[in-house]
């Protein structure tokens, strides 16, 4: 799985707080990013979790068989 920020963020950290193992806040880009380029097996549900709470729309995930 892969995880995208989109520039639809808005930066309310929403997922950070839900997942700060694969999410972080950059200061400098105003929006959240995420710690791996491809996400372990152990946080993959949370993840999801996050984007389907996301209120921007902002986090698009691939499955690895896209």
């Amino acid at each position: 799985m892969k995880v995208i920020i989109t520039d639809q963020c808005m930066g309310d950290r929403n997922c950070n707080k839900l997942c700060p193992e694969v999410f972080e806040y950059d200061e400098d880009q105003l929006k959240s990013t995420v710690k791996f380029d491809k996400i372990p097996e152990q946080y993959k549900a949370v993840v999801r979790q996050a984007a389907a709470e996301c209120g921007a729309d902002a986090i698009e995930i691939m499955d690895d068989d896209e």
